[in-house]
């Protein structure tokens, strides 16, 4: 691997070696599973195998939320899927999501279990499917999927650019660092204009749009990301911190970022979840998964 200026890529790019980096051991150019592991199944409706990344906490935050509203439907088993261990490459998780990254949902509520992968594909499901947190009128809900879908298209400049050549890279180039930051910090004034103007994303009701940019973006203005706040200057950024503040206050909010943690505190680490009582489980059967 090099940064010089001077490199010239071959003809034909083959992978010779790991490229470094934090992640260094789960990259590879294929895909499929690399073992043989069934996934573990609960006693509720909706199995959900994931890990508290930002992708991950939008569906346990959404999941909690239904939960709050009354939906019992909504009851989950969330399983840690431990990516660094390259638990996402096991033959059971490649089944429901051959793409083999977090969040994986399998619902088995329906006659035939339905299986759905991609974060912002996994709310919209959910959303529809109990009626929720998705307007039913037909200017509200396309708001509401224009700023789903900006999510989508915009965290990975966030994520696997910004967030990987300042935080996780084996060197730190210059360059890269600087085309990243410029465009997080347009992203971030795209919202902070945004919420100038609007109580949440799509308008006056909190929204799956706002589930799906709070754990990115809020998470970046609250300083749990990269350890970025500082650098880029996050605190400007009045209307997003507002914003982030009120979200952070929702109490299925708070549950749904403790589901599958595995970094922080640990009295905010619930590694595994299996019922709402959990949540109220002393710290070490939080940290092993042990039930009651």
């Amino acid at each position: 691997m090099t940064d010089s200026i001077d490199y010239t890529p071959p003809k034909v790019w083959s992978w010779t070696k790991p490229n470094g980096g934090t992640f260094a051991n789960i990259n590879r150019p294929i895909a499929g599973p690399t073992h043989d592991k069934e996934l573990p199944v609960g006693r509720h409706p909706i199995q959900l195998y994931s890990l508290a990344t930002p992708n991950g906490v939008k569906i346990t935050i959404l999941l909690e939320e239904l939960l709050a509203l009354g939906h019992a439907g909504a009851e989950y088993d969330a399983w840690l899927i431990k990516i660094g261990d390259g638990d996402q490459f096991g033959s059971g998780f490649v089944a429901i999501n051959p793409n083999s990254k977090i969040p994986a949902l399998l619902d088995r509520s329906e006659p035939e279990p339905i299986r759905v992968f991609e974060s912002g594909a996994i709310l919209l499901y959910l959303a529809e499917k109990f009626g929720a947190f998705l307007p039913k009128d037909i200017a509200a809900r396309t708001e509401t999927l224009n700023w789903l879908f900006w999510q989508m298209g915009s965290a990975p400049y966030l994520g696997g650019g910004f967030g990987h050549f300042y935080a996780y890279a084996p060197t730190r180039i210059e360059y890269a660092i600087d085309r990243f930051a410029m465009e997080v910090k347009r992203q971030l004034d795209v919202l902070d204009r945004r919420l100038a103007e609007s109580e949440y994303l799509a308008g006056g009701d909190y929204s799956i749009a706002d589930i799906a940019v709070f754990p990115w973006y809020g998470g970046l203005a609250k300083g749990w990301q990269y350890g970025a706040a500082a650098f880029l200057s996050v605190q400007d950024y009045k209307n997003v911190q507002r914003w982030a503040d009120a979200i952070l206050a929702r109490p299925a909010v708070k549950r749904g970022r403790m589901v599958n943690r595995m970094s922080g505190d640990p009295s905010e680490q619930l590694r595994e979840r299996h019922d709402a009582a959990d949540f109220n489980t002393r710290t070490q059967d939080k940290l092993t998964g042990a039930r009651p």
